[in-house]
């Protein structure tokens, strides 16, 4: 029964009440977001400010030390995460585009986390195998291309300290992940990550309806 639903449809008024009421009015970040937003339809890429604040706040709680992200774009992520990183602790930001991290090195420059961040231009996989086996982390995020979100899993989980997190983004993929009629690659390994974690007895996981939809995992 719908009165049983334990959640709400945000309205774009509703939503403009989450952010007012979240610290989620850096002038920095809004200054990246503005100038990500100009490069048309491909911004799109770039996560909602509440989930980038979100994100900057389990890093924190966990005591993070050493995160890594795969999809690093304009690099508002990036600056969340690194932000809430001790003053010696270090981000692998993962991508494939000079052009678009370029613009995060700028922001990250001026936030004076740099230093924290190490970023590998080249396709994340190979990055995250050439890895050596004792390097760990503690703190993950992965928003890249989606048919290798499977590798990315595997490769992050093998090197997250117990009780570490793994964030992975677009996990309701606009609605298409329930939506019989797509088939596209993207969306098939959407949906078979999705129903492998909810069974993965090595972790604990939630999903949540934060932007296009988070799920949050603990190695056990």
């Amino acid at each position: 029964m719908a009165e049983h639903l334990k959640f709400i449809a945000l309205t774009p008024k509703l939503y403009d009440y989450v952010i007012a009421h979240g610290h989620n009015g850096d002038p920095l970040r809004a200054e990246l977001a503005a100038e990500t937003a100009k490069l048309g339809a491909i911004s799109g890429m770039q996560i909602a400010a509440d989930q980038g604040t979100f994100m900057g706040i389990l890093a924190a709680a966990i005591g993070a030390r050493s995160a890594v992200e795969v999809g690093t774009f304009t690099g508002y992520s990036a600056l969340c995460v690194a932000r809430a990183l001790p003053a010696d602790g270090k981000l692998l930001c993962c991508d494939v585009s000079q052009e678009w991290t370029s613009i995060g090195r700028r922001y990250w420059e001026r936030a004076g986390v740099a230093n924290k961040i190490t970023l590998k231009i080249a396709p994340a996989a190979e990055t995250l195998k050439a890895l050596p086996a004792s390097q760990t982390f503690d703190f993950a995020f992965i928003d890249a291309d989606k048919s290798s979100y499977a590798i990315y899993y595997e490769e992050i989980l093998k090197r997250l300290r117990p009780s570490g997190l793994i964030l992975i983004d677009n996990v309701l993929w606009s609605g298409r992940i329930l939506d019989d009629a797509a088939t596209d690659a993207d969306t098939q390994a959407l949906r078979k990550l999705n129903d492998f974690i909810a069974k993965d007895t090595r972790v604990e996981t939630v999903m949540l309806g934060i932007a296009d939809g988070l799920t949050i995992v603990r190695k056990r």
